[in-house]
This record gives C-alpha cells, sequence and structure tokens, in this order.
C-alpha cells in the first residue's frame, strides 16, 4: 500500500508504496496476420507444414503490459447477462459499507475533485453513484429487490485488461505483516524501519522529487546505497527495530506493518514516503536466477528460500533500488486516499487510470486461484501496477491474510459501476 498497500501475490511482482503521478509507456499491439489467400499446395504433409508455418502461436497473456496511450481504461458492458453475480452485494452488505462510507467521504471532500474527470466520469456522477448505491444496500428489503434496482440504474464497465480490450485481469493480494521488533536495536534485532528522512523533498501530490543538497536537488540514493554507506543511521530516524533484513523488506514491500513488542503490544506503522526508485520483484528476480519456481514465486517459499540460503538474502533484496520510510499510526493502515483499508474490501490499483474510491467488483475466480467475487473500492494505489491488467486485493493483518494474500494470483475480470446517466 501506499497507506496498507501491501504485497501481491506477485509481490512480490508489484508493491503498492508508491503515490507518484507517472507516464504511460508507449507499448506495440502484436497481431497474428494469415495471407488473405491460401497457395496452391502439394501433397496433404506439405499442406499441413504450411498451414503449422503460418500460424504462429497466440501472444502470451502480459498482464503488466501498460495501457497503450489515448486508449480507454474502462469499455462500457451493455449487456446486463455478462454482468457479474451483483446480488452477492446485499449478503456482504454489513462488511462492504464501512468501505463505501470511507469513499463517500473522501469522494465528498472538494479536494477530491481535482481527480476527476477521468474515463468520461465526472465528480458528481462519481460521488451520485456511491450514495446511491449505498442507500440501495440499506434500504431493499431482499436480495432481489436490491438486483433488480441496481441493474435498472447503473452501468458497468469492464477494465480494460491487459490487452486493452478487457482481455482480463491478474488479481493479487497484500496485507498488513506482524512482525517481531522492539523499540531499541539489539544483535537480537539489527534491522530499522526508517521514519521520513528531513532531507527528502516531494512535490504536490506526494511526487517524490530527490533529495536536499547544499547545491539543489538530487536523485535519492537506492537502496543499495543506502544501507552500504549507513547514510540514515544515527539521525534519529530509527522507529524500530526487526529481525531480519527480510523482515523489514517485507514491510516495505506492503507499505506497512505492525510489530509485536516485548510485552505483546503491537507497534502500528503506516506508509510515509519512498526514495523515488523504481520498485523490482524479489521473486521475479528469484525466478529469473533460477532459485525459484515459478509457480511457487509467493511469500511462504521466499522466507524457505531465504532460512536456506541467508548469506544471499541480501545481494537479492539490493536489487530492488526503492525504499520506504514509515510512520506510526493508530487504528488500522490507510490507503493512497489517506482512508483506512478495509480487509476484503479495499482495491489497489493504477491510479493514473481508474476512478479513484469508485465501487467496483472483482471477480478473481480464473484461471491460477479461487480469489473473491464481490464488490469493493478502489481506496489504494499499486505502487509498481502501471496497467489496466493488475490489481491487488487487501486482505488485512496477521498470519491467515498473509497465507490469503500470498496465495492469490488469480485471472479474472474487474468491473466499475456508475449510475447510468
Amino acid at each position: 500500500m501506499p497507506g496498507a498497500s501491501g504485497a501481491s501475490a506477485d509481490s512480490w511482482s508489484s508493491s503498492r508504496t508508491e503515490r507518484e503521478p507517472r507516464e504511460r509507456w508507449v507499448y506495440a499491439r502484436r497481431m497474428n496476420l494469415m495471407p488473405l489467400h491460401m497457395p496452391r499446395l502439394g501433397p496433404l504433409p506439405v499442406f499441413i507444414a504450411l498451414l503449422c508455418a503460418c500460424a504462429a502461436p497466440p501472444a502470451a497473456k502480459d498482464f503488466n503490459t501498460p495501457l497503450a496511450p489515448s486508449s480507454p481504461a474502462l469499455l462500457r458492458v451493455l449487456d446486463k447477462n455478462e454482468w457479474p453475480a451483483v446480488r452477492s452485494g446485499w449478503r456482504d452488505r454489513e462488511e462492504l459499507l464501512p468501505a463505501l462510507e470511507a469513499s463517500i467521504r473522501w469522494t465528498s471532500r472538494r479536494q477530491s475533485e481535482a481527480f476527476f474527470p477521468i474515463e468520461g466520469i465526472g465528480h458528481a456522477q462519481a460521488l451520485a453513484s456511491l450514495e446511491r448505491f449505498y442507500k440501495l444496500l440499506t434500504e431493499s428489503t431482499s436480495a432481489e429487490e436490491f438486483e433488480r434496482t441496481f441493474k435498472a440504474e447503473f452501468a458497468a464497465y469492464k477494465s480494460a485488461g491487459w490487452d486493452g480490450r478487457g482481455g482480463g485481469v491478474l488479481f493479487t493480494g497484500y496485507y498488513t505483516p506482524i512482525l517481531d521488533g522492539r523499540l531499541a536495536s539489539s544483535p537480537e534485532f539489527p534491522e530499522p524501519l526508517y521514519a521520513l528522512p528531513e532531507d527528502l523533498v516531494k512535490g504536490s501530490g506526494g511526487t517524490i522529487l530527490g533529495r536536499r543538497t547544499a547545491t539543489g536537488i538530487e536523485n535519492y540514493p537506492t537502496r543499495r546505497t543506502i544501507e552500504a554507506s549507513g547514510s540514515l543511521a544515527g539521525r534519529g530516524l530509527e522507529l524500530v527495530w526487526l529481525a531480519s533484513p527480510l523482515d523489514a523488506f517485507i514491510a516495505h514491500v506492503n507499505g506497512s506493518a505492525f510489530v509485536r513488542l516485548e510485552n505483546g503490544e503491537l507497534a502500528r506503522f503506516g506508509y510515509a514516503g519512498n526514495n523515488g526508485h523504481d520498485y523490482t520483484s524479489l521473486a521475479r528476480e528469484l525466478v529469473a536466477a533460477g532459485e525459484l519456481a515459478a509457480d511457487e514465486s509467493n511469500l511462504a517459499a521466499i522466507r524457505a528460500w531465504a532460512r536456506r540460503h541467508p548469506e544471499r538474502v541480501t545481494s537479492f533484496l539490493e536489487r530492488n533500488d526503492r525504499f520506504v520510510f514509515f510512520t506510526t499510526i493508530e487504528g488500522n493502515p490507510r490507503g493512497s486516499l489517506n482512508l483506512e483499508v478495509t480487509a476484503g474490501h479495499s482495491l489497489a490499483t493504477d491510479k493514473t487510470i481508474f476512478p479513484r474510491g469508485a465501487l467496483v467488483f472483482c471477480d478473481a475466480r480464473g484461471k491460477g486461484g479461487d480469489g473473491p467475487a464481490q464488490f469493493m473500492l478502489d481506496q489504494d494505489t499499486g505502487g509498481a501496477i502501471r496497467t489496466a491488467g493488475r490489481a491487488d486485493i487487501y486482505f488485512g493483518f496477521g498470519d491467515t491474510a498473509e497465507a490469503r494474500a500470498g496465495a492469490l494470483k488469480a485471472e479474472g475480470q474487474l468491473y466499475y459501476f456508475f449510475l447510468d446517466v
């Protein structure tokens, strides 16, 4: 998260600890072309050989493919038979209402108007949609009434997905880890989490500008440089001390951590900023190096690998240039809208292309996992998500949340709902 922003199952291919605006990358769409006229062929074996040579295999799905410039991120779904099972919103209303109320509060604030219109959705329409959905949840007398009225009044939009044509979204999970730690360093707890340094300069909207020096602003050092030089040590920035470099890295990836102290109390830390460098997935690096199989690149497997090879952990962690800073918090972690995130009902996406705080339906039951199929609110930013083809679901905190978040890596569809005006 920024805020809750947590670890995705690839998180390991995606981190949520980034809020700054960013440009979309241009990409080329690959198309398989067949000849307009089939040439005259000889014997059947030759015909089959030529046919196989002409038919290129379908392009592999790359869910990290950025959306092409000027391409829509949302595609209208006119056939209501293709809508997801929205009736489930009635069933889940008690769990859904806190997240919905938070989105209404944020969208009611004047400063939220600066983020609209987006994808043809104006601020007034976004707010009215949330308020009307709240009324339907609280005043409908049955699931049937809720579903009937919702379908009559709302319009559905599908994420353009990985291919820009609604081909699907890869859902992963993030969470808030509970880690053992101490408020003072010791041989058992030597790894600190740092507060935001005074020389880190942010611009409007939280953009990381760099480090302030006597001669101006320069790029902030990378993770490798920060840790090798000890440039943050001794400046009073240490907030808490953890047991291992991997524990600290897990907190960085998730953008938050609850730390269990010696007396059993939980000290809570949330996202404060980062050094402005790009995120590199630890899981991807381990898979590329042959350390892990692609189908086991989850947090549990990474922890097991680190226990087997403690001498190699640091060299892999240093491949991620991003370094995250923390602040003490009360209550639950907050996402990029500065709202407390809700387990199972807060989503992190690319906020440069999707409406903030919006009502969404995540159907993550496709290939690769048995994820949820339910309404959520788009309340957080995926720091390494720069695409319409990725989304991260917040699962809460603790061991169960870690297991669920670490296991989720499922293809599916992401829908946005607004009043049909």
